[in-house]
């Protein structure tokens, strides 16, 4: 099948499939006689496996592990097991992250009842001060 057909197939973008094959998640498709990149069910699959990772909001290069665990069948799974966990440890740090955040804005609107001006509005004070920004972005965003 063609690239278009894959994408419609796979729900993924066009650029997404060249972009996977660029970075290695995806293998090299034969070439038609044509030149057209010509892809196989093999493809779809892995397609598939990459984007229920992407959902769970695994890294390309946590996928990266899995497909090299996946393409070695007599592998034993401990190493899919600790990507696993390793992930789970993550994805709670950014739950953490992201309370901390969610509780500094609930504080930051709570400065602000009335419908005043905004000339008088503590949020925007609030936002203006040194200081006033304590959750670190960084950590929320990965």
């Amino acid at each position: 099948m063609k690239i278009g057909e894959l994408a419609e197939k796979s729900g993924c973008l066009v650029e997404t499939i060249r972009y996977y094959e660029r970075i290695g998640l995806l293998m090299p498709p034969e070439r038609a006689m044509n030149n057209y990149r010509s892809y196989t069910e093999r493809h779809g699959e892995r397609l598939l496996f990459i984007r229920h990772c992407r959902a769970l909001d695994m890294t390309l290069d946590e996928i990266r592990s899995l497909l090299t665990l996946r393409d070695d069948p007599q592998r034993a799974c401990a190493g899919v097991n600790q990507l696993l966990d390793d992930h789970i440890g993550h994805v709670a740090e950014r739950i953490q992250a992201l309370t901390a955040l969610e509780a500094q804005l609930r504080e930051l609107r709570g400065r602000c009842v009335t419908d005043d001006t905004t000339s008088a509005c503590e949020i925007l004070r609030a936002l203006g001060a040194e200081g006033s920004c304590e959750v670190s972005l960084h950590r929320v965003h990965g």
